[in-house]
């Protein structure tokens, strides 16, 4: 279990990847400290929104109950496919840098992408309220993932642009649409 969960915390980490590509290329700040307030927020927010889409879903459990792995794959199937069109429509590898805002209203665009990104991640957290997984341990897991690879994204960023967001956005949708394909064979198989 601990190897599916750690291959849903880095393709759910794969958007944030390319958002904090694109912030390391356009980031005029110090690279470290940058790195570190952009995995942070990153971090907290995927590891907050499993638990808030598990909360959801297993409120309405029981009424779901006989076909729950094929809400779960639907889910995984309807994030994982938004990831492969967002980066498959993509129009380009160039990342355009906006003009430099205040500290406030930075803080409150990091915010803003930050949840943004983590959006799928209360998707999937409410697929898996349907299946047996210790949620806090996955949740904490994908935070911690999620300010690793967010961190690096920042650094890499800053030395190569945002060209590898795409792939990175790609691979993670794959992954969560196999990871939705695994939870409905075990469950209509064995």
């Amino acid at each position: 279990m601990l190897a599916t969960s750690l291959a849903l915390a880095f393709s759910l980490s794969m958007d944030s990847f390319a958002a904090a590509l694109g912030r390391g290329a356009c980031s005029r700040r110090n690279g470290l400290p940058e790195a570190v307030r952009v995995g942070a927020a990153f971090g907290i927010c995927q590891f907050a929104m499993p638990l808030v889409g598990w909360g959801v879903g297993i409120a309405f459990a029981s009424l779901v109950e006989s076909v729950d792995h094929w809400i779960a794959f639907g889910l995984l199937l309807a994030v994982g496919g938004a990831m492969l069109r967002n980066a498959v429509m993509d129009d380009g590898d160039e990342v355009e840098c906006g003009p430099e805002r205040s500290v406030r209203s930075e803080w409150l665009a990091l915010l803003t992408t930050a949840v943004a990104t983590s959006i799928d991640a209360a998707a999937v957290g409410a697929g898996l309220a349907l299946v047996d997984v210790d949620m806090v341990t996955t949740s904490a897991l994908i935070g911690a993932v999620t300010f690793a690879v967010a961190f690096g994204g920042v650094l890499i960023g800053r030395a190569a642009g945002a060209r590898l967001g795409r792939w990175a956005e790609m691979a993670g949708g794959a992954v969560l649409i196999g990871l939705g394909a695994k939870i409905l064979l075990e469950h209509t198989l064995g």
